[in-house]
């Protein structure tokens, strides 16, 4: 049996002969190997972007949109659809970003690496005041659809989180997740009842909830940027809650945590990007499903690093399907909410068949 010595450490070789490992030769390698990752999904992002703004129906060159955005462009440089497409990839960063930190979450929240941030029934109560404001109201602008989307998607978590606290003992995932369930059924229940009931709201409603990034101002933009940046603050401010309520409420209560008000801390933040991008791109399902799981696949299941890795890989993936959308059926589209399934569900198949589905 071979033996080390506190001599033979300090000298660096184990009783053997051979050399001993350096201590920093495991954290060196750890740090080249983070580097690398965050060069290459920064190199990914930075690609997307580009194909973003000069991608499409029609295609313009990088030097033209350089030209256009410097102030510098003549007039054969079509400014109207760079400024549009511009536009169009900020939506998509920040739709894309907050869904997947959203997704992130909500898995680590409820222990389900099934959920997704339509479980808490924000989606559904959105979409349920977009069409009571379109059917009731007269509202036909996307100015106003922000509101009364923000408004219903609040209304609906605060509603999801006071049925599951009916019977007592705590919100537990299991109550959130049942609760969730139900008032998105209800809901939507609610939303198809009025749509039936008038064409014309139908025919209004019909182009928001597909669910798209284009068509979106960068007055838009900032009508709902503050509501992005609370979101994402209260979220990364909690990832430390989120890997102690993976290991479960009596083991993060002995690590000294509050369990009630992390999992209420977490439940805003969700609530507050969810609405945030419903409001602002319509309801894009599957993205916050599966961005999780890739960033699960690369980084592991430390929250700290998934949720940096999904505020990245997010906007990759909604731009990336958006750029495809657009190219699949020219001079027409096929929307960014449609694209998302479309480029989504083949990797999420791939990675439940290499048995990375693990549960939370």
């Amino acid at each position: 049996m071979t033996v080390t010595t506190t001599t033979d450490r300090e000298r660096g070789t184990s009783a053997s002969g051979s050399p001993a490992p350096a201590a920093g030769i495991g954290r060196a390698g750890g740090r080249r190997s983070s580097a690398a990752l965050v060069a290459l999904v920064l190199v990914v992002l930075a690609a997307v972007l580009i194909a973003s703004i000069t991608l499409g129906s029609k295609a313009i060159p990088l030097g033209d949109v350089l030209q256009v955005l410097t102030g510098n462009g003549d007039a054969a440089v079509d400014r109207g659809i760079v400024e549009a497409r511009v536009a169009r990839t900020v939506v998509g960063l920040l739709v894309g970003a907050a869904l997947g930190v959203a997704g992130a979450a909500m898995q680590g929240l409820t222990r389900n690496p099934l959920a997704d941030p339509g479980l808490l029934g924000v989606n559904a109560g959105a979409a349920l005041a977009v069409v009571v404001a379109i059917a009731v109201f007269g509202v036909g602008s996307l100015t106003g659809y922000v509101w009364w989307a923000m408004a219903g998607a609040g209304l609906a978590a605060v509603l999801v989180h006071a049925i599951a606290g009916l019977a007592g003992g705590g919100l537990t995932p299991l109550r959130l997740t049942l609760a969730g369930a139900a008032v998105t059924a209800g809901l939507g229940s609610w939303s198809s009842g009025l749509l039936v009931s008038s064409r014309q709201s139908f025919d209004s409603f019909r182009f928001w909830q597909v669910g798209t990034i284009g068509g979106r101002g960068l007055d838009l933009v900032v009508t709902v940027l503050p509501f992005f940046v609370v979101g994402l603050v209260v979220v990364l401010l909690a990832v430390r809650q989120l890997d102690a309520l993976a290991l479960g409420d009596d083991l993060a209560r002995g690590l000294g945590e509050n369990v009630v008000l992390a999992r209420a801390a977490v439940a805003v933040g969700v609530a507050v990007l969810c609405g945030a991008s419903t409001a602002l791109a319509g309801p894009i399902g599957f993205l916050g499903l599966v961005v999780p799981h890739v960033a699960r696949f690369v980084v592991g299941p430390d929250h700290r690093r998934i949720v940096p890795v999904c505020l990245v890989a997010g906007p990759i993936l909604l731009l990336a399907a958006d750029v495809v959308g657009r190219l699949v059926a020219p001079p027409s589209e096929v929307q960014a909410g449609i694209m998302t399934a479309l480029v989504g569900v083949p990797l999420f198949v791939v990675l439940v068949r290499r048995g990375r589905m693990t549960s939370l």
